[in-house]
């Protein structure tokens, strides 16, 4: 079954990924690897002679997208940032439990399947729970881990996203495109987040994509702690999905090796400064 509304949805979904793709001035590479879920695309980019970073995307959203707000990861990093199955993108239209630790498990086989027994990873929202269900299932394939706004670790209770539907419901029904921004903004916190790119990006999946409400499970601590590799996690202070309050408090009880900071005045959808860039950039490169 698609994961697209449409199969002309499909295709405008695709169109957006490679404009955005083209707006980063990096050549990029399409890789195909074979998991035991299905065939899975990477887009490998960034400084090739650096130190390779595995990339995971946040859910109903793209790589292409992901890349865009994280572009200053391409300067330092040799990236492999690869199409989450099942979600928007040039993966295999799977659909997997967000429930069990099926995505750890496919996380396994990128790895090996890109030809690496370690990698360093980074996970936003959706991803940096896909990257917590990886450490808990091949903590050895780990070489470091950061976590930016992370489903898996405490999330809300899903009444926190109700305020949301008013306006998304309103815009399904009238298709004006403010209320795109009106419910967005609850990720969002402040306008000035919202930019292009990203109005685009959630129209984009609004219109086209069959949303996945269902975030990756709460890992089980105990088998979170077997990996000791060094671990960076990120949350906002004022995420209605992952409040830094619960992640980061949870994060430190069962990450052994772990380092966190709160996102302060930040919602899910934020923007970062140059110090934090900084510091995300300083603890993969150590």
């Amino acid at each position: 079954m698609s994961i697209y509304k449409t199969q002309s949805g499909r295709e405008m979904s695709l169109k957006l990924y490679d404009a955005q793709l083209k707006k980063l001035d990096y050549s990029c590479r399409d890789v195909y690897i074979h998991t035991r879920f299905g065939r899975t695309h990477i887009i490998e980019t960034g400084n090739l002679s650096g130190e390779p970073l595995l990339v995971f995307h946040g859910g109903n959203s793209t790589t292409a997208y992901n890349l865009l707000m994280y572009r200053f990861l391409l300067m330092d990093f040799h990236i492999y940032a690869v199409d989450i199955i099942g979600h928007p993108g040039k993966s295999d239209e799977v659909n997997l439990s967000h429930r069990n630790y099926d995505y750890g498990k496919w996380a396994s086989d990128v790895i090996s399947g890109l030809g690496f027994d370690k990698i360093a990873c980074f996970g936003v929202s959706f991803g940096g729970g896909v990257l917590a269900k990886l450490m808990c299932i091949a903590p050895e394939k780990v070489k470091k881990s950061v976590l930016i706004v992370p489903s898996g670790i405490n999330n809300a209770f899903p009444i926190s996203t109700v305020k949301m539907m008013l306006p998304l419901l309103k815009y399904k029904l009238t298709k004006k495109e403010k209320y795109i921004k009106e419910t967005a903004l609850f990720m969002a916190i402040k306008e000035e987040i919202l930019d292009k790119d990203t109005l685009d990006m959630v129209k984009d999946s609004f219109d086209h994509v069959k949303t996945k409400v269902g975030m990756p499970s709460n890992v089980n601590g105990k088998l979170i702690q077997r990996c000791k590799a060094p671990t960076l996690i990120m949350a906002g202070e004022k995420d209605c999905l992952f409040p830094a309050k619960k992640v980061l408090s949870r994060a430190k009880r069962i990450i052994l090796n772990s380092t966190t900071y709160m996102l302060k005045g930040c919602g899910h959808m934020h923007m970062m400064s140059e110090s934090e860039k900084k510091m995300i950039v300083d603890f993969l490169s150590v």
